[in-house]
């Protein structure tokens, strides 16, 4: 083999398929990405392709091949040594066929590293059969996944809550993460219409790295499940990302949502992040993380307040109030610092509303001026002081 391509090209394309690269195995073939010279629709081109067994990526890179061939090289040491070869150079890999010996040459750097046979590394899974096919723009996906994805449950003895619930029906999708203590809810616009509705449970974690890849402009993405739904595959112009499915019934998560409030407050959004975040300085030292919420619907032409404090014994207190407009009555609450802190740096609007009923019933968060993103949290419990 011998190939040569765009440093910057070159580094890009290792840099993304290198989110697939296990990093607990006991397979060595695992830690390697497979290289492999083809003949693309517009001349030739390398094939760039790494997986875990759970996710798989592949990227396409523009080159000139003088000779094919394939073999797997260790992910993180030629990633590392590309990116530092100059990026106005042309990097050349050449493979030594016998010792399976890849020499990079680019700019007055030079390398040579050994691989493993193509043979050994897995095939890549294939999305076949498929029925289900559904487009959408790459940063609407990606903004989607970043608003849900946080909330998914770390906790392996429930798989269906360590993924991101999707359900697409005609020109909408629904995303939807929870554990035990959160709830976030996405809905989102298709590229086109779906010909057929259905739900699947994609893996947070595979989702995560989806949203590392996915562009942020209005590129398509092209969605593909299988019949049986085993598999989804993710595919743009120049990256072909398949994931592992979760077997499982998600729960009917609308029956967490709150379909009421006593109190709605609006603040706004960078004035309450900026509270949460000073205020999670002293929660963070109160073993629950928690901060305590004083809402105060304000007198006559007195505006209302939202007012956060946190406690720790052993470090101090804090106090903080934030400007809010309240309709209905006076109320506290205590919530999880971080639960809040995840919501609020991914708003989109310049305002964000609070819903309450009472100190013991789960929060609703939602952006104000919008109907399509909803995030509920479970009350901590508000002592008496």
């Amino acid at each position: 083999m011998k190939v040569s391509c765009l440093q910057e090209q070159l580094s890009k394309g290792l840099s993304i398929v290198s989110r697939a690269v296990s990093t607990k195995t006991t397979l060595p073939v695992l830690n390697n990405i497979l290289i492999a010279t083809e003949n693309g629709e517009e001349g030739g081109r390398l094939k760039l392709a790494a997986t875990n067994l759970e996710i798989s990526i592949t990227i396409y890179v523009p080159a000139q091949v003088e000779n094919a061939g394939e073999v797997t090289i260790p992910a993180r040491l030629l990633s590392d040594f590309v990116s530092n070869i100059p990026k106005d150079s042309n990097v050349v890999l050449t493979l030594e066929e016998q010792t399976l010996t890849l020499n990079v040459h680019g700019g007055r750097f030079d390398a040579n590293i050994k691989g493993i046979a193509a043979e050994d590394f897995p095939a890549l899974p294939g999305v076949t059969n498929t029925i289900n096919t559904v487009v959408m723009d790459s940063n609407v996906l990606k903004d989607a996944i970043g608003q849900v994805v946080f909330a998914a449950s770390g906790d392996e003895t429930r798989p269906v809550l360590t993924g991101v619930f999707a359900s697409f029906e005609r020109d909408k999708v629904t995303l939807a993460c929870a554990d035990s203590f959160r709830l976030a809810v996405k809905t989102a616009t298709l590229a086109a219409p779906a010909d057929n509705n259905f739900s699947v449970i994609l893996p947070g974690r595979a989702m995560q790295e989806l949203s590392h890849v996915l562009t942020d402009d209005d590129s398509k993405v092209e969605i593909s499940v299988t019949t049986n739904k085993s598999q989804a595959l993710f595919k743009t112009e120049a990256i072909n990302f398949t994931s592992s499915l979760i077997e499982g019934n998600f729960p009917n998560y609308q029956q967490i949502i709150p379909k009421s409030y006593e109190t709605r407050t609006v603040i706004a959004t960078d004035q309450l992040l900026k509270a949460v975040k000073v205020a999670s300085l002293f929660a963070r030292d109160n073993g629950n993380n928690i901060v305590r919420l004083s809402i105060n619907p304000g007198e006559d032409t007195t505006p209302g307040s939202l007012t956060l404090m946190a406690n720790a014994s052993e470090v101090g207190d804090h106090r903080g109030e934030v400007d809010a407009t309240v309709d209905g009555q006076a109320t506290q609450i205590a919530f999880n610092a971080k639960f809040m802190q995840d919501v609020l740096s991914v708003m989109e609007t310049g305002q964000v509303a609070l819903e309450l009923q009472t100190s013991s019933n789960p929060g609703v968060f939602k952006p104000v001026g919008k109907d399509d993103y909803i995030y509920v949290i479970m009350p901590m419990h508000l002592a008496s002081r």
